[in-house]
């Protein structure tokens, strides 16, 4: 058997004895603050945002976490068994832990925040029925996040009702400040020059929203395997096109990348590490890079930088 399996299976283990030990016991809390788990740094920034000094919030992943691969701890089982709420990316980002969400939605509100998103605004997988889990990469789209977040917020804390509604007001509106920001900048890179290629299709959504080719050595999923074949595909295109520049991403090591670049090499074409992306995970905590407009900044900066 697996070993991912076995660890699936006590942790499920876990998240049935402490439902058992959870049922029908009140809550002692020293403050009346809401408590909060969620999956990404992202999520977790969304909700810090929005519930301000009234949540008190807990993060499972953090800087250089890979949710795709992420395995929960009986530590992080009791996180989510003693929150008031969790809240989580969904479709299928965080796919080993599926199933710890269904359990934990029969005993409190467990919220995929992606499925706040009209689907219309979702990209399709490579797979049939499944769409891109990177959701945060169109702003347009994760500014129904905040909605979704706020509405649930609300039904577990109406008294703080209408400073989340403020709160939600005021980060939607930096939210459209980064939009236009992005926007603005992207489009100072020469129109042949605005291709990104990185480790893994993480981007898909950046690129639909603000006119960008995005290529990714790996699927969607970091769970995916690539082969030398897959390198030597990239390697030719960024030949064919006379690309200059890929980027890393600080959640995924940086084998893969620089296998592409030491082929480009081979063939007598250089190519540059333009820097260092967030994708799947946001910057240390207390950083500009560790909010999630922090980061998207970064990443447009970095991006624009090496393109321009």
């Amino acid at each position: 058997m697996k070993k991912w399996l076995v660890n699936l299976g006590l942790t499920i283990a876990a998240i049935c004895l402490l439902t058992a030990c959870g049922n029908n016991q009140t809550s002692t809390k020293s403050n009346d603050k809401v408590e909060v788990t969620t999956t990404t740094g992202q999520v977790a920034d969304v909700v810090k945002n929005i519930g301000g000094d009234k949540v008190e919030v807990t993060s499972l992943m953090g800087p250089g976490v890979d949710p795709h691969l992420y395995q929960a701890s009986q530590g992080d089982i009791k996180k989510l068994h003693d929150s008031d709420i969790i809240f989580y990316s969904g479709l299928h980002l965080e796919g080993k832990m599926g199933e710890i969400f269904e359990k934990m939605s029969n005993d409190k509100p467990t919220v995929a925040v992606a499925d706040s998103i009209p689907e219309d605004m979702l990209l399709s997988a490579n797979s049939a029925n499944t769409h891109d889990p990177h959701v945060w990469f169109d702003i347009q789209a994760w500014i129904h996040v905040v909605d979704e977040v706020e509405k649930e917020l609300t039904k577990l804390s109406p008294d703080n009702e209408p400073l989340f509604k403020e709160n939600a007001a005021n980060y939607k509106k930096e939210l459209m400040e980064m939009d236009q920001y992005a926007k603005e900048q992207i489009n100072t890179i020469p129109k042949e020059s605005r291709v990104l290629v990185t480790a893994h299709d993480a981007f898909k959504y950046f690129g639909h929203a603000y006119g960008l080719e995005v290529m990714g050595l790996q699927g969607l999923s970091t769970d995916s395997e690539y082969g030398l074949k897959d390198v030597q595909a990239l390697v030719d295109l960024l030949v064919e096109r006379n690309i200059k520049a890929v980027f890393i991403e600080s959640s995924i090591s940086e084998k893969s990348i620089n296998a592409v670049v030491e082929g480009a090499k081979e063939q007598n074409h250089e190519v540059i590490i333009g820097g260092e992306l967030f994708s799947d995970a946001m910057g240390e905590e207390g950083t500009e890079e560790g909010t999630y407009i922090g980061m998207f900044k970064h990443n447009v900066d970095t991006i624009v930088s090496s393109l321009k």
